[in-house]
C-alpha cells in the first residue's frame, strides 16, 4: 500500500490535474494487480524511452475509516478496483505501450482496436478532488432497511431498522420502535451491529 501512496502522492501534488500535459484514459487491469501494471508500465516507459508520451500511472485511492478490533484505522482504499489511471498523449506507439503491458487489459472507452476515450476534465477534477481530499470516508456496510442492534448508548439492547446511512460523517439514523412509533434516532456506526 505504500507504494500505492506514493504514486498518488506524487500525481496529486499538482495544483490542477488539466494544466499537465496531455489527458487521463482510464485502463482496465486484472482485478489486484493494479500496483503491477502501475509498476509494469512505467518500466517499460523508462525502458523503451517514451517519457514524452506517456507521464504517469496512477491508482486512484481515498481514505477510508474502518473498524478493526474495535478500534476506528485509517486506510487508503482503491476507489475504482481493477482500474488505473495513465495520462498521456494518445498515439498509436503509445496505445499499443499500454495495450501490451503484462496485467493491462486494455482501455475503458475503446471499442476493441478502436480509439480509447479520455476522461472529460470535469471527470478527472472530481476524481483528484476525491483522491486529495483530507476528510476519510468511513466504510459503513449497512444499508437502509438492514435490522440492527444498538450495542451502545442509552438505547443499547434495543433492535431498530436502518433509516439512513452518512459514510462522511460516520453516522446512522436507526428507526427504533418507541411508543407504538418508529423514532429515528442518529447514532454512531461503532453504536450498532447488523443482526439480519
Amino acid at each position: 500500500m505504500e507504494e500505492n501512496e506514493k504514486m498518488s502522492a506524487r500525481t496529486t501534488s499538482k495544483t490542477n490535474a488539466q494544466e499537465a500535459q496531455g489527458d487521463w484514459y482510464a485502463v482496465h487491469t486484472y482485478s489486484g494487480y493494479e500496483q503491477a501494471a502501475v509498476r509494469n508500465l512505467m518500466q517499460r516507459v523508462e525502458s523503451l524511452n517514451v517519457g514524452h508520451l506517456i507521464f504517469e500511472a496512477v491508482i486512484p485511492t481515498e481514505t477510508r475509516v474502518r473498524m478493526k478490533g474495535g478500534k476506528r484505522v485509517e486506510e487508503r482504499e482503491r476507489i475504482y478496483p481493477g482500474y488505473i489511471l495513465v495520462r498521456m498523449i494518445l498515439t498509436e506507439e503509445s496505445q499499443f505501450i499500454v495495450r501490451t503491458t503484462p496485467r493491462i487489459s486494455g482501455f475503458v472507452g475503446g471499442a476493441r482496436g478502436g480509439v480509447p476515450t479520455p476522461l472529460s476534465q470535469k471527470e478527472v477534477d472530481a476524481l483528484f478532488a476525491r483522491i486529495q481530499s483530507q476528510t476519510a470516508k468511513h466504510h459503513i456496510d449497512l444499508h437502509p432497511g438492514d435490522t440492527v442492534q444498538i450495542i451502545d448508548g442509552p438505547f443499547k439492547d434495543q433492535e431498530g431498522r436502518v433509516g439512513e446511512v452518512d459514510e462522511e460523517r460516520g453516522m446512522v439514523r436507526v428507526l427504533v420502535p418507541m411508543f407504538g412509533r418508529d423514532t429515528p434516532v442518529e447514532l454512531d456506526y461503532a453504536q450498532v451491529r447488523r443482526i439480519s
